[in-house]
């Protein structure tokens, strides 16, 4: 794709990506929103000489949530100097993994870790259709939800600037078959090079994890982000519906009032009389909605990232209606969203979104070159469709993505900052 060489200056919604032969602005900072390099920690020493500003680093399952970690404290974004560093770190639990972690936070339960067939009485409700015995056998020993969250709080807790992620949930993901000896996916012929814990190129069982247990896995994390005031990244496939029941669940009780423009003009000049128009409420946004500004800690995270989303774009409407309380954010991938025929919709839904709430990703399971690419590439693509100059829409996603992990207050801090 050809590059445009337009000054900075130029709007942003007019003229396309296609123009001039400039070389692409990574000095300006392209951020990716949703990766996993510490799947294949042999990458990781490559971070520091990519042409990306900064990495969203994602945790999805035991294996790898000590690594994340141990990258943010080598590689990670200095709270006190926004500037430095390349990782922000997100620690959650992935649906694909969900089953691995057993209920004991909502009301209905009531688990015996020590008794002999727990194990097995988990797992035959947490997967569908009921598992065989020697597909239970090579499964781990269940763990407890409650502790997975208190050993998160203790991440976010030591990385003040992580978020939560990679949560969500999965209608089609099937579990892989168990790993023999005589199997041609035996342990000695998968990638040795690979984070333990994932699929490792298994072959895929036609069992899933039940849709009802990714949900009470993901509302923890949600309320847990809530509690935190901390961002989350979202997976959602097949599921989009649900997984927007779920999301709004958390926010019951706190959606924004919407103020029609009549009512704000009343307002306005009620206030006016009064002589109270220099004190705006602080919960006011830019769609005259507001929302009550009661003390303490929300049940739901303030801002969403929906990461390569696939849904249509009607359903945009639900996430940008304006009662919701928190800000949605779309990342988009070429690996997951132009890779198959359904890019033309990818294409449509990036069209919809707001231009404030656009991020890109690589979803890319090492850093380096390779990573560097996809993010140029879908950073193209968004310039392309939007009608953006590479240096206006390079700016925005920048901006975009500070406005995600930081909030708007602190986003515009960060830029302060930055400012030479």
């Amino acid at each position: 794709m050809a590059e445009d060489s337009r000054k900075e200056s130029t709007d942003m919604e007019t003229g396309g990506a296609g123009e001039g032969t400039a070389q692409f602005p990574w000095h300006l900072g392209v951020h990716d929103a949703h990766c996993h390099p510490t799947d294949t920690m042999s990458s990781i020493p490559s971070i520091p000489h990519m042409k990306a500003a900064t990495l969203t680093v994602m945790a999805t399952r035991s294996q790898d949530q000590h690594l994340v970690s141990s990258v943010a404290d080598e590689l990670g974004v200095d709270p006190n100097e926004p500037s430095s560093g390349k990782v922000i770190p997100c620690f959650g639990w992935h649906p694909w993994f969900s089953h691995q972690l057993y209920d004991d936070i909502s009301a209905a339960a009531s688990p015996d870790p020590t008794s002999a067939s727990f194990a097995a009485t988990h797992y035959h409700a947490a997967i569908t259709p009921p598992p065989s015995a020697s597909f239970l056998s090579a499964l781990p020993a269940p763990s407890s939800l409650s502790a997975y969250i208190a050993q998160t709080r203790s991440y976010l807790t030591r990385h003040p600037l992580a978020l939560v992620g990679e949560i969500g949930l999965d209608r089609s993901f099937r579990l892989p078959e168990p790993s023999t000896a005589e199997s041609a996916d035996a342990p000695e012929q998968q990638d040795s090079t690979l984070t333990p814990g994932g699929r490792e190129g298994r072959r895929l069982s036609p069992h899933r994890v039940s849709l009802a247990h990714q949900q009470k896995v993901l509302t923890a994390q949600l309320k847990l982000a809530g509690e935190l005031g901390r961002a989350v990244s979202v997976h959602g496939v097949q599921a989009h519906g649900v997984l927007f029941e779920t999301l709004r669940a958390t926010w019951k009780g706190w959606e924004r009032e919407v103020v029609s423009r009549r009512t704000r003009k009343r307002r306005g000049s009620v206030a006016e009389a009064h002589g109270t128009t220099g004190t705006p409420d602080p919960w006011d946004d830019e769609e005259g909605s507001q929302i009550s500004a009661a003390e303490g800690p929300r049940p739901f995270p303030p801002r969403i990232c929906l990461h390569s989303y696939s849904g249509p774009p009607e359903g945009l409407k639900q996430y940008f209606h304006p009662s919701v309380p928190c800000e949605v954010y779309l990342s988009f991938s070429t690996v997951i969203n132009f890779s198959t025929s359904a890019s033309a919709k990818a294409v449509e839904v990036i069209k919809a979104v707001p231009e404030n709430r656009l991020l890109v990703e690589s979803d890319l399971h090492k850093a380096g070159d390779e990573m560097d690419a996809l993010l140029r590439e879908m950073v193209e693509c968004i310039c392309e469709v939007r009608g953006w100059s590479l240096e206006s829409g390079v700016r925005q996603l920048g901006q975009n993505w500070k406005g995600f992990v930081y909030g708007k207050r602190d986003a515009a801090e960060v830029n302060r900052e930055d400012q030479p």
